[in-house]
């Protein structure tokens, strides 16, 4: 686990223990070679791959996320808990599973911006946020956000202030990361399913603001 600041690398030498995700072997790997075997022979349609995944991004996983953020946004006892036991407090709600057993929730303000990576294979918590997109498992997207984090941030459409402290988390093998986004201005009467519709995968990311 570390953090970079303002794109200086936080791990710690030799002693920071990052080993590739065991879901990135054996039947994983087979899955995606198959698919990409297939989609060349013109076996299977990318486009129809795709809106599948685009099922399990948008509709399952990251409303998990989102419902976690809405209730840190209006109960500020689980905010709290959110961010103190993060693993315990979501799995209270009942998002649990593979890659989801060790979470943190980093929040964002007004004066730290959070952004989460996977510098070695792909992380992910995938519990709450669903699959992965693609530019995550990226190797550029992997070793540019930490290095230039604020240069990356601003590819997705993200001009953070230079007064802004942009801190990077690398995921590992042990532990997930997930940003508490900032609640959005002129929201204090919406109801917590409301609250949720507007949280997207990437904010929680933290390559888009809510």
């Amino acid at each position: 686990m570390s953090a970079t600041n303002n794109g200086h690398h936080g791990h710690d030498g030799d002693d920071h223990h990052h080993e590739h995700d065991p879901i990135e072997d054996g039947a994983m790997l087979r899955v995606r070679a198959l698919e990409e075997l297939m989609i060349a022979k013109g076996l299977v349609d990318p486009e129809a791959v795709d809106r599948v995944v685009e099922y399990y991004e948008r509709q399952t996983g990251p409303r998990n996320g989102a419902a976690v953020v809405a209730r840190a946004w209006t109960d500020p006892a689980f905010r709290e808990w959110l961010l103190q036991d993060s693993t315990a407090a979501i799995h209270s709600m009942g998002f649990q599973g593979y890659q989801g057993e060790h979470m943190r929730v980093v929040e964002n303000t007004s004066s730290v911006h959070n952004v989460i990576v996977c510098t070695l294979c792909s992380c992910y918590p995938w519990a709450v946020l669903g699959l992965p997109p693609a530019w995550y498992k990226g190797a550029a997207y992997r070793s540019r956000v930490v290095r230039e984090p604020r240069a990356v941030l601003k590819e997705f459409g993200l001009d953070i202030p230079a007064e802004t402290e942009v801190r990077v988390w690398d995921s590992t093998a042990e532990i997930r990361f997930m940003v508490l986004p900032q609640r959005p201005a002129g929201t204090e009467g919406f109801s917590p399913e409301r609250l949720a519709s507007l949280v997207t995968r990437n904010g929680m990311i933290g390559t888009a603001l809510v």
